[in-house]
């Protein structure tokens, strides 16, 4: 239905907060910036905007919009309004990249537990997949026997630059099969959230 992509590499602090690098010993990795958790919420912000201009009726892009005005006029400290997803969505399939990245983007969009299950169910199975980890997240659903004619489902996944993308769908036909990457262990989850553990690739 609607795609949209947010990069942010023109500001320096974007650019570098995922960076590949040599270290002091001439090894080659990913180094990542105490700035990434603010940054990645900046950048979400600013896609949640232009995709809730497609997904959202007027008022409640008004209302959004006039409360992102304040807090970035008057206070930072001030709470945003965050229109209720799930009157636009039935399924949210964000970006695991680790639990802290999972739950920062459930208190930002307010959204359940059952919301984000295939995220963190998806955590749990696979590990940390950057981008790529959504459409496991869809087999997730799809598995589950969750996904019905005419849902929408949001995507949500982030890159370096640093860049947020999102992409609606809608589904036009009930899955009747199913032997996706999940057809071997579908019927072990969810499990619990304790047992999510975070995967962590390279450090802060």
């Amino acid at each position: 239905m609607h795609s949209m992509r947010t990069l942010t590499a023109a500001q320096g602090m974007s650019y570098h907060c995922i960076f590949q690098e040599e270290d002091d010993k001439g090894e080659i990795g990913v180094n990542l910036s105490k700035d990434l958790v603010a940054i990645a919420n900046d950048t979400l912000q600013v896609n949640i905007t232009a995709i809730g201009s497609l997904a959202f009726p007027l008022f409640k892009q008004l209302r959004f919009r006039l409360s992102l005005l304040a807090r970035k006029l008057l206070n930072r400290n001030i709470k945003g309004y965050a229109p209720n997803f799930c009157m636009a969505f039935e399924h949210f399939c964000i970006h695991a990249g680790g639990r802290a990245v999972i739950d920062g983007i459930q208190r930002s969009l307010c959204l359940s537990d059952e919301n984000i299950e295939p995220s963190r169910m998806t955590l749990h199975r696979f590990g940390n997949t950057s981008s790529s980890s959504i459409w496991y997240e869809l087999g997730y659903i799809d598995a589950k026997n969750r996904m019905l004619k005419g849902d929408r489902i949001w995507m949500i996944g982030f890159g370096s630059g640093f860049k947020c993308n999102s992409v609606v769908w809608q589904c036009i036909e009930t899955a009747s099969s199913f032997d996706g990457p999940w057809a071997d262990s579908i019927h072990q989850y969810p499990v619990a959230y304790k047992n999510v553990q975070t995967h962590i690739l390279s450090k802060m």
